[in-house]
C-alpha cells in the first residue's frame, strides 16, 4: 500500500548528501520540521521550516539534550492512521503527523576512536535521535524512517523514480535497517562502558556478503564486515569462504615479519615461507619448501610486488596473492590469469579478540600478539644456540605459532624447510616435517626446530638429533622438563625455552 509524505522530520549530524532529498521534497510540497543546526541548514537553502519548538511549545534545553522527546512529535509519528482511537486523540490534541524521519545520528563511534575525553564521549550519546528511530520504525505501516546517512541514496532513488510516495514493502525495508542501526548504536556504547570487563557479547556488523558458499557447495555462507578498511581487491574472481580463512591466516602471519618476507599458505597452514634480503629471493625461496603445496595456495607478501617477482609468480597456479602494493607492470602480468584474486592489503589487521562459535555459543579470547625476541629465548642446556641458530629459532616460532596443533616447524638460515601440522601426536608431526625436508632435498645439519607445546617425553629430542637437527625452541612447562633436557645435553642439542605455548586449533 502506497503512503503519500506530507510532513517530514529531519534531524540529521551528517548533511552531505541531503541538499538533493530535501529539494526533491520540497518540489513534491513537503513540509519540514526539523532542529537546531538542521534546520539552519535547510532555511539555507532556501525551504520554509517549521522549528520543533514551535510544536512542542519547549525551547531547546539542557544544553540541547532534550529537543525532540515530547508528545507533539513522538505523537506525530507513532499516531496510526487507520486507528479510530489514535485518530481521535490525534484532533483531541492537536498532533501534527510525520510521514517520513530522516535521522543521522551523533558519531559515538568516530568520538570514541579520536581518543575524545569522558566527557565529549557521553554528549555524543544520542537519545532523541534513537527514539524518533525506534518510533518512526515501530510504525512503518504509515512511516518512512531514514536511520542514517548510508540510507539517503536509497531515499533520493525512490524520489526520483515516483515522487514523495512509499511502498509497504520500501518503509517495513527501512524499518529493518532502522533496527539495524539502532542497535548497533547501542552495542557500541555497551562495548564502551563495558571496557575489558567482557561480561556480555555484543557484537554488530554493519555489512552483510553473501559468499557463493559457504565451506563446501551444499552450505550457505555469509561474511559479515568490512573487508574494504582491509582489501582492496584488484583483480580476480569474488572471495569465497574459505579463501577468507586463508586471508586471515596469510596476513596474520605476515604481520610478525619486519624483513622481507614471503609465505605460502594451504588449508591455513604454511608450506612455505622465507625471509631474504629482497623480495624475489624470499619467493624463490619459499616456493622451494614444498613447490608441490604450493599449487592453489594462497600467497603473501609484506613488501610490494615488482616486476621480477610477478614474472616468477605468474608461472604459478594460486588462489590469492596479497601484498601491500603492486608496480605498475607487475599488477599487468598478474592480471595474465582472470581468476587469480590480487588483494592490496590497506592496513594492518588489529582485532584485540577472536571469536568462535560454539555449542550454540561463542567462544572469545585475546589475539595471540605475542611474538618471541631472541632476548626471550632462555637456554637451559650446557650447548648454548648459535647466534645464527638463534635467529632461526625466532623465525620458526613465528611459523609455529601459525600452525595447525600438534606443530613442530623446522628452519634453516630464514626458511621453512619443513612442517608437520595437525598431528594427533607431536612425535609424529616431527617424523612427518623430516621426512617432508628430505623429500625436497634439504640437509638437516644445523636446522633448528620449534615445537608449539613442551615435550613431555625425550623421543622428539632424540629424533630431531639423529637427523641433524642442532636447535629447539619449546616452551617448557612439562613435569619431566628435566628429562628433555638431559637428551639434549646427552645428544650435544642446543635447547631454549620461551615460556609461550602457541596451541592452535
Amino acid at each position: 500500500m502506497e503512503k503519500v509524505i506530507r510532513r517530514a522530520l529531519v534531524s540529521v549530524y551528517h548533511k552531505e548528501g541531503l541538499a538533493e532529498i530535501l529539494k526533491l521534497l520540497h518540489e513534491q510540497g513537503v513540509e519540514f520540521v526539523s532542529t537546531g543546526g538542521t534546520s539552519t541548514f535547510i532555511e539555507g537553502l532556501g525551504y520554509p521550516c517549521v522549528a520543533v519548538e514551535d510544536l512542542t511549545m519547549y525551547p531547546s534545553m539542557l544544553g540541547g539534550r532534550v529537543k525532540t522527546l515530547h508528545p507533539a512529535i513522538q505523537g506525530g509519528i507513532l499516531a496510526r492512521r487507520g486507528h479510530e482511537t489514535d485518530q481521535k486523540e490525534v484532533l483531541e490534541y492537536g498532533l501534527s503527523l510525520i510521514d517520513l524521519v530522516i535521522v543521522d545520528l551523533y558519531p559515538f563511534e568516530a568520538t570514541v576512536a579520536s581518543g575524545a575525553s569522558e566527557e565529549d564521549i557521553i554528549e555524543k550519546i544520542d537519545i532523541g535521535g534513537i527514539s524518533l528511530i525506534r518510533g518512526a520504525a515501530k510504525n512503518f505501516e504509515d512511516v518512512v524512517i531514514i536511520p542514517s546517512q548510508a540510507d539517503y541514496a536509497t531515499l533520493l532513488e525512490i524520489l526520483r523514480e515516483r515522487g514523495a510516495r512509499t511502498t509497504l514493502e520500501e518503509r517495513r525495508h527501512f524499518a529493518r535497517r532502522a533496527f539495524a542501526v539502532s542497535s548497533h548504536y547501542d552495542s557500541a556504547i555497551f562495548r564502551y562502558f563495558d571496557g575489558e570487563e567482557h561480561s556480555e557479547l555484543r557484537l554488530t556488523a554493519d555489512e552483510a556478503k553473501p559468499l557463493r558458499y559457504g565451506e563446501n557447495p551444499h552450505q550457505k555462507g555469509v561474511f559479515y564486515g568490512d573487508l574494504d578498511r582491509y582489501f582492496e581487491q584488484l583483480h580476480g574472481k569474488e572471495l569465497s569462504y574459505n579463501n577468507l580463512q586463508d586471508v586471515e591466516a596469510a596476513v596474520s602471519l605476515i604481520q610478525d615479519f619486519s624483513e622481507p618476507t614471503f609465505a605460502i599458505l594451504k588449508h591455513n597452514n604454511a608450506c612455505g615461507c622465507a625471509s631474504r634480503p629482497t623480495l624475489l629471493e624470499a619467493w624463490t625461496d619459499a616456493l622451494a619448501g614444498d613447490p608441490v603445496s604450493a599449487f592453489g595456495g594462497v600467497l603473501v607478501a609484506n613488501r610490494p610486488i615488482d616486476v621480477a617477482t610477478a614474472r616468477e609468480i605468474d608461472k604459478l597456479f594460486l588462489e590469492v596473492l596479497i601484498a601491500p602494493d603492486f608496480e605498475a607492470e607487475a599488477l599487468t602480468i598478474l592480471e595474465g590469469k582472470k581468476n587469480r584474486i590480487l588483494l592490496r592489503q590497506k592496513e594492518a589487521i588489529d582485532a584485540r579478540w577472536s571469536y568462535r562459535s560454539m555449542l550454540g555459543g561463542v567462544l572469545a579470547q585475546e589475539t595471540d600478539r605475542a611474538v618471541e625476541t631472541t632476548a626471550e629465548m632462555k637456554p637451559v642446556t650446557k650447548v648454548a644456540p648459535t647466534a645464527e641458530e638463534l635467529t632461526d629459532l625466532v623465525f620458526a616460532t613465528k611459523l609455529v605459532k601459525h600452525s595447525k596443533s600438534n606443530a613442530i616447524v623446522l628452519g634453516k638460515g630464514g626458511q621453512l624447510i619443513a612442517s608437520g601440522v595437525g598431528q594427533t601426536s607431536r612425535v609424529d608431526a616431527l617424523k612427518q616435517a623430516i621426512e617432508k625436508a628430505r623429500h625436497f632435498g634439504f640437509d638437516l645439519k644445523g636446522a633448528v626446530l620449534a615445537s608449539d607445546a613442551f615435550f613431555p617425553f625425550d623421543d622428539c629430542v632424540t629424533l630431531a638429533a639423529e637427523a641433524g637437527i642442532t636447535a629447539i625452541a619449546q616452551p617448557g612447562g612439562s613435569v619431566r622438563d628435566a628429562d628433555s633436557i638431559a637428551a639434549a645435553d646427552r645428544l650435544g642439542v642446543a635447547m631454549v625455552m620461551t615460556g609461550v605455548r602457541h596451541f592452535k586449533h
